[in-house]
This record gives structure tokens, C-alpha cells and sequence, in this order.
């Protein structure tokens, strides 16, 4: 056997592998013995079919299953030997399509190969992050969200400002027609139109006027989506059908258990505090997304890299036969190649410190994040195996998918936190309501 790698330039090479028959026929032979043993063939025993019939039946199947299975192995063997850096996996040469199977007994296989160059990580750059300062607005416009949320729903004869109408809509000129709920805090314009009126009454209003030429808004009150209502526009009418109200929650023990667990908050001083402390750790979580963004942003950005464009973008239809097309690889190839990037960006960072993520890491991730879906602190013991018994099983399903997109944040977020001490991080302190205001 004999394995060479050529490089026609920077970023390509051509990689040959040359079988002769003593390097397959061993493994060839072994295989015909073990089909003789199990292949079931009218007029012989189980067991006792002839060799040679087995080869005259199945021997070309034989052949190119072992030959591609010791290319496969080979080159993998090859390519970690000899530390090749590779983009994705060598694609074979259309002229492997004329081998001749039945009489050939010397093959030769040729790869197109991507090769990935070294890299020098843009850590010069610096990125701006941020500290949140939670103000007392923020805090108070969080408690109206709670005590509205854990609130007491009535439907009221008339309403007011804040009220849930709902009722039929339908334009005066057009088929649009549809039961919808109107929250009248989206409402922008003639507000007045739509409090003290109840069940039948007729409110007739300018739709993109009423709700300040707002897709969004318009999307929630027809149901439709924002595209749909683009072109929705004209004179409306709503007919008044019932009325709904949340009276606020009381600040009181009650409030504080379904929050926080029972008795974990029991006065309104430790209930102010620990809302501080919740809205503050949630603002902190985003700030820290939003660095890590503008970290991977800059670093690829300003990575300086030659890539091998075109066999990336055969190799991508190659690998997604089924599911992109050559247009759609042009129109995302500039995001696939940020991708690319950032990938050997993070390969470089993991080899440089060694990186690891232990299975023992990707249980517990898996696991806490399934305790936080049902709200509990910790595992109770009595529930303690059956709980690993979900985990386990969730991170083997899709043959272990699971468990490998587990494993990538986790080692993901040891290259983040290993670039975050290696970038210059510019901080500065913000409210929640500038930081709510920022574009990202």
C-alpha cells in the first residue's frame, strides 16, 4: 500500500492511495470464510458451502466492502499519523467510477483534500462588557410584571385601561374576519375608544393607526403572522364579546412561596432583596451572552486565514446531498465560513491549553438543567436514580446526539471562558434600561 498527499497549493492537495492485492485479499479471504460459515444456500448443509461458491456468488460485494473499509481506516490512520489538518473529510475522485471490480487487481484511488493552515488568534483586539446596574424603575416595573402575572383574573361589565377585550374582528371593506383578544396597553392611538365599553358593543377604528403601524402588535391581535399583515390596513370594526381583568397579587406569603419555594422568603424585605438579586443575576447572564458574542465576532473578524473556498463548498453539497442546494450554499456561504472559522478558532484554544470536558461534566450539565425545568433546587434522594435514569437515557437518544451537543457547549464554554482572560474586556457599567435598549 502506498499513501501520498500532494499539495497543489496552499489550501488544496490530492491524496492517492495505491492497493495492491496483498493488502486487501488477506482480508478479502477472511470474509468468504466467514460468509461460508452463515450463508444458507439450498443443497448445502449450514456451515459446509463451499468457499469457492461463496466467492463466485458474493466475492465483488466482498471486495469493495473490505477495499472501502481499509481505505477508510488507512487514511484516517494516515491523516493522524502524519498530523494533516483537514476540512471535513477527503472527497473521492469521479474516476474511481471505472474501476473494473471483475478484473482488476491493483487499485488506485484519488481524494480531493481542503487543508486547514495554522493560525495566529487576533487577541490584540479588545471588546467592550458590560456590568448592569439594576435601578429602582427596573425593580418596579418588574414587581407590576409579578403581581400582575400571579394576579387574580374577573371579567368586569366595562373596561378600563389595561383590560383584555375580546371579540370579533372585521374589516369594514375586505373578508378579513376573526375572533381575537385586544390588550388595550397596545393600543396607541383613540385609546379612549376602547375603555368603558361592554359585551356588544361596536368599536370602529383605523387598524394601523390604532396600534401605531406596528407589525408586531397587529401580528398579536389577528393571529397572523407579521408577513401576512403587511398589507393589512383600512377601516376595522370589533364587536365587544367580554371583558377580562388581573387585579394584582398581594405581596404577601402566599406570593412569596409560589416564587421562591415555601418559606425560602417570609418577610417583604427579603422578598425585595431576593428580586434584586434574581433580576440582577438574569441581566448579568445576558451581559455575559453578549460579551461572548463579541468576542467570537471580533476574533473572526479579524482572523487572518486563507481558506480552500472551493473544495468547502463541494465538500458542504457533498455532506448535505439531501438538504442544501448549490444556491442556498452561495447565498449562506459567507455565515458558513464564520462557522468555519470560529470552529478552528476554537480547536486552537482547546489544543493550546488542553481542554477537556469529562463525562462526569456532561451528566451534571444535563442534570441541572433538567432539575431547573421542574424547578428543584437540587436532587431529592428518594428520586436520586430514577433521575440519572432519565438523564442517561435522554443523552443517549439519537445515537448519542444528545450527549454530543451537551459536550460541545460544555467545552465551548471552556474556550470562551479561556478567551475571556486572553482578550483586553473594556467594562463599563449600564442600567437594565440602557442595557434592554442595546442592539444585539
Amino acid at each position: 500500500m502506498n499513501i501520498t498527499l500532494n499539495q497543489t497549493d496552499s489550501t488544496n492537495a490530492q491524496l492517492k492511495v495505491v492497493l495492491e492485492e496483498a493488502d486487501y485479499a488477506p482480508k478479502v479471504d477472511q470474509q468468504v470464510k466467514e460468509y461460508s460459515k452463515k450463508a444458507q444456500i439450498k443443497g448445502f448443509r449450514p456451515g459446509k458451502v463451499p468457499a469457492g461458491l461463496v466467492k463466485k456468488m458474493y466475492g465483488k460485494s466482498i471486495l469493495v466492502e473490505q477495499i472501502n473499509k481499509l481505505l477508510q481506516e488507512e487514511i484516517t490512520k494516515y491523516i493522524k499519523e502524519n498530523d494533516v489538518k483537514l476540512l471535513g473529510d477527503p472527497l473521492p475522485e469521479p474516476t474511481q467510477d471505472n474501476i473494473d471490480w471483475d478484473n482488476q487487481k491493483e487499485f488506485e484511488f484519488n481524494y480531493a483534500v481542503g487543508l486547514l493552515p495554522d493560525i495566529n488568534l487576533p487577541l490584540d483586539k479588545s471588546v467592550e462588557g458590560y456590568t448592569v446596574d439594576v435601578t429602582q424603575e427596573t425593580l418596579d416595573e418588574a414587581y407590576e410584571n409579578i403581581k400582575r402575572q400571579f394576579g387574580k383574573t374577573t371579567n368586569p361589565e366595562t373596561s378600563e385601561e389595561g383590560d383584555f377585550i375580546k371579540g370579533q374582528l372585521k374589516a369594514v371593506e375586505g373578508e378579513f374576519e376573526a375572533e381575537t383578544l385586544i390588550p388595550t396597553n397596545r393600543v396607541v392611538e383613540g385609546k379612549e375608544q376602547f375603555t368603558g365599553v361592554k359585551a356588544g358593543d361596536v368599536i370602529r377604528f383605523d387598524l394601523r393607526k390604532t396600534f401605531g403601524d406596528d407589525n408586531s402588535a397587529l401580528a398579536h391581535v389577528t393571529g397572523m403572522s407579521k408577513d401576512e399583515v403587511a398589507d393589512l390596513n383600512g377601516e376595522f370594526e370589533f364587536t365587544v364579546e367580554s371583558i377580562s381583568r388581573t387585579e394584582p397579587a398581594e405581596l404577601d406569603q402566599e406570593l412569596f412561596d409560589k416564587l421562591f419555594g415555601k418559606d425560602e422568603v417570609t418577610t417583604e424585605e427579603e422578598f425585595n432583596n431576593k428580586v434584586k438579586e434574581t433580576i440582577a443575576e438574569n441581566f448579568q447572564r445576558e451581559a455575559d451572552n453578549l460579551l461572548s458574542r463579541r468576542i467570537i465576532d471580533t476574533l473572526v473578524d479579524n482572523l487572518e486565514v486563507e481558506l480552500p473556498k472551493d473544495f468547502f463548498k463541494r465538500w458542504l453539497l457533498v455532506t448535505n446531498q439531501d438538504r442544501l442546494t448549490e444556491q442556498q450554499v452561495d447565498e449562506n456561504f459567507d455565515q458558513y465560513l464564520r462557522e468555519l472559522k470560529w470552529s478552528m478558532i476554537k480547536n486552537k484554544v482547546v489544543a493550546e491549553h488542553d481542554l477537556k470536558v469529562t463525562n462526569q461534566e456532561v451528566v451534571d450539565s444535563a442534570t441541572a438543567k433538567m432539575l431547573a425545568q421542574f424547578n428543584m433546587p437540587e436532587v431529592p434522594a428518594e428520586l436520586a436514580d430514577s433521575i440519572g435514569k432519565y438523564v442517561n437515557e435522554s443523552l443517549q437518544q439519537d445515537n448519542g446526539r444528545n450527549y454530543i451537543q451537551e459536550y460541545e457547549q460544555l467545552l465551548a464554554e471552556k474556550v470562551l471562558a479561556k478567551l475571556k482572560e486572553q482578550i483586553t474586556v473594556v467594562e463599563q457599567n449600564i442600567t437594565a434600561e440602557d442595557f434592554k435598549n442595546l442592539q444585539f
